[in-house]
């Protein structure tokens, strides 16, 4: 029970946080400050992640300054919306994005603090060996394609594999990413994943299609993120965005 009380609080403190920064841009558009809400607009905030929510939190996260796509962001915050408004978010705390718009030697990983609205992590993370060599530009959902895939997934459970501590991805987009778990497609830590690498060779190596990322962050990333949040891989190319029911812009 206290654990299920415990979400419950964090879903309602993320409420609240989106409340106040849809009211807050409201504000600062309208040039005079609110009192307390109007159960409309209140609604609204709860309901939905639109393009004013996101300009007031990527602003505050600082995220444009390191290098997020706006885009990215914008659908990364309606796919979380739904997942939560599904029922599918039992962390949902933490939103990770992975911007492939970026070239692997970017540290391209975002995890967000929904609740704080904070970045928590920001480092660097893998791609599938086929996706590309400095760049993903191709991504698949079948079995030993060695290709990443796009889309929005769910977190599930850890457990202790041959990279270590490991997290499951439970893909959640038909035909874009649901074989994840029968391909094995799980965060894990990589010694070819990092700063050291990126600086070496130009890009960093490349996984069989699970975003691994550097082996000091491995732990406490996963930790924040395990058991029902948020994970976001992006590319910019429009055939995913066409295809999904998650990363469609109003």
């Amino acid at each position: 029970m206290g654990g299920a009380q415990q979400r419950y609080g964090t879903i309602i403190e993320v409420k609240r946080t989106m409340r106040k920064i849809l009211m807050a841009m409201l504000a600062l558009f309208a040039g005079f400050a609110f009192t307390p809400l109007d159960e409309t607009v209140a609604g609204m905030a709860e309901e939905n992640f639109d393009a004013m929510q996101s300009m007031v939190m990527f602003e505050k996260t600082g995220l444009g300054k390191l290098g997020l796509s706006m885009h990215a962001f914008y659908l990364a915050l309606g796919g979380y919306g739904k997942l939560l408004q599904e029922g599918k978010l039992v962390n949902p705390r933490y939103l990770s994005i992975v911007d492939f718009s970026q070239p692997s030697n970017n540290r391209r990983l975002y995890i967000i603090d929904m609740k704080d609205t904070c970045l928590s992590f920001h480092t660097w993370v893998s791609h599938g060996r086929n996706s590309g060599e400095k760049y993903a530009t191709k991504f698949s959902n079948v079995q030993n394609s060695l290709m990443s895939s796009l889309g929005f997934f769910v977190t599930g459970n850890t457990y202790m594999g041959q990279h270590g501590l490991s997290l499951r991805l439970k893909g959640q987009e038909p035909g874009i990413n649901d074989k994840a778990e029968q391909r094995g497609i799980v965060m894990h830590a990589a010694d070819y994943v990092g700063e050291h690498v990126a600086q070496q060779q130009g890009f960093i190596g490349r996984s069989w299609g699970c975003p691994a990322v550097p082996t000091e962050l491995n732990e406490p990333i996963i930790e924040s993120i395990k058991e029902g949040s948020a994970f976001f891989i992006y590319h910019p190319g429009t055939q995913y965005q066409k295809y999904s029911r998650y990363a469609r812009v109003k």
